[in-house]
């Protein structure tokens, strides 16, 4: 029986998320408590919006493997996203008490990007973003919004390598098309 249930466990994990909300569909807008390089920031979408594109991406929980290697690959690219005009924001459910810390840490966001805190995985839910073997925290899901809060893009896999290359493309396209 415990068998069973670690084998539907990694199955679980070993799956890509499907995202509910699709390209096309109006972002819910939300407003959370977060981190910019260790200083505390009220993030909201709305706000962010106003300046361009926003990349939400959603994480499990700071410092975990996953969590760190896609943490630093946003803040390596983040001046790309600049130039683009668009926002990165991280939100997370998880270890949302160190998410100050993970926000400074120079081996992940580096302070170069805004991390949300989403104790109970609120926000998430919104966005069908909740890891289905742990409800209580966020899954691994990246969404890129237009200004005018239309999502334009959704890539939702558990493998962190490749949603900077997905979200900065989406970003571009958008902005060619514009």
């Amino acid at each position: 029986m415990k068998r069973i249930a670690i084998a539907a466990a990694v199955a679980a994990l070993a799956t890509p998320a499907a995202a509910a909300l699709k390209p096309g569909e109006k972002a819910p807008n939300f407003t959370a408590p977060g981190f910019l390089a260790g200083d505390p920031v009220q993030l909201s979408l709305a706000d962010a919006l106003k300046k361009g594109p926003v990349v939400l991406y959603f994480f499990p929980s700071a410092y975990t493997k996953g969590c760190n290697l896609e943490a630093r690959l946003f803040s390596e690219a983040v001046n790309e996203f600049k130039a683009q005009k668009a926002t990165v924001i991280g939100v997370t459910a998880g270890a949302v008490n160190r998410l100050a810390e993970f926000s400074k840490d120079t081996e992940m966001c580096a302070g170069k990007f805004a991390v949300a805190a989403d104790p109970g995985a609120k926000i998430a839910k919104q966005y069908d973003a909740v890891l289905p073997v742990k409800p209580d925290w966020s899954d691994r899901t990246s969404y890129v919004i237009a200004p005018n809060g239309q999502i334009l893009h959704v890539y939702s896999k558990l493998d962190p390598s490749q949603h900077v290359n997905e979200t900065l493309g989406a970003v571009k396209a958008y902005n060619q098309r514009k």
